[in-house]
């Protein structure tokens, strides 16, 4: 296979994606069926097939690249430049809060497909999670780094802070408050992680 070809199945798959996608997020994961995603990427099913073994697999997927557009959305703005560490920790949980809050009343039907990537595929959840520990470790060293924190085991610190933030970043929760309340306890969240990280 040249790289033309690989292009091109490259380029389907990424179309067979937009229009599972598309559906999955007006009708949700269980209402899809794999002649629907066949027929709005305009080919047959049996084509589809050679692309996605099955409705899961390209679930999956989707879902994949749903968390690493989030993901990289957050490094941007951890990597950018902010005054101190615990306003980039602020950020962080803010800005991922109003993404996540954001993503769930734009696509209403997100849940389902979260439900079955927690459930069927949790390789997936276990990949976004390690990768926003590593975002907070970072933020968590650049303290240490400033001078503001005085953290001696930052993998563990930053699972902790993980944990105390996960009602802000799983869109299953959305559902519960509008978003200047959740903006108000996520603040109140980072408050009190920041006594306990702050040097006194």
């Amino acid at each position: 296979m040249d790289a033309n070809d690989s292009k091109i199945i490259e380029d389907l798959r990424e179309l067979i994606l937009d229009a599972a996608v598309a559906r999955f997020q007006r009708y949700g994961y269980g209402k899809t069926t794999m002649a629907e995603i066949a027929k709005d990427s305009d080919m047959s099913a049996a084509n589809l097939y050679r692309y996605f073994k099955n409705k899961q697999d390209i679930a999956a997927v989707c879902a994949g690249r749903c968390m690493n557009e989030q993901q990289n959305l957050m490094c941007e703005f951890v990597r950018q430049s902010h005054s101190n560490a615990a306003e980039t920790l602020r950020i962080f949980v803010v800005e991922g809060l109003k993404s996540t809050h954001q993503m769930y009343l734009e696509q209403p039907k997100i849940n389902e497909l979260v439900e079955f990537i927690a459930s069927e595929r949790q390789d997936i959840v276990h990949k976004k999670i390690q990768a926003q520990h590593n975002l907070i470790t970072e933020i968590l060293a650049q303290g240490n780094k400033s001078g503001e924190f005085n953290i001696t085991d930052l993998v563990v610190t930053a699972r902790a802070v993980q944990n105390a933030l996960v009602k802000f970043n799983v869109p299953i929760f959305m559902a519960l408050y509008p978003l200047d309340e959740f903006i108000v306890m996520a603040n109140e969240v980072v408050d009190l992680i920041l006594q306990g990280l702050q040097k006194q």
